[in-house]
């Protein structure tokens, strides 16, 4: 991805942001309802990758097809791995 100052911008709204509420309003409001159903299934096909789960059972869960499983699997790196981390912690895992 591409830093210029429109992203630069767009992520900063995004850190202001503080629940989920939050979240689904500003969302709602930047994306349509397919772009926000887009990500969220990646973000859930990349958090299964993740936990070692197989391509089978990911397409079965999420209903993504086997070519977006292998385009997450393929995109995994420091930022999806940042926010497991992350998440783990707040998990108390």
């Amino acid at each position: 991805m591409q830093k210029n100052n429109f992203n630069d911008q767009l992520f900063e709204a995004i850190l202001t942001l503080k629940t989920k509420e939050e979240c689904y309003k500003f969302f709602s409001d930047a994306c349509t309802p397919k772009e926000i159903d887009s990500i969220s299934k990646r973000f859930a096909v990349a958090k299964m990758l993740n936990e070692k789960k197989i391509y089978s059972e990911i397409i079965e869960k999420t209903g993504v097809s086997t070519a977006t499983v292998s385009r997450v699997s393929r995109a995994i790196n420091e930022g999806f791995r940042c926010v497991f981390e992350r998440l783990k912690d707040d998990e108390g895992v």
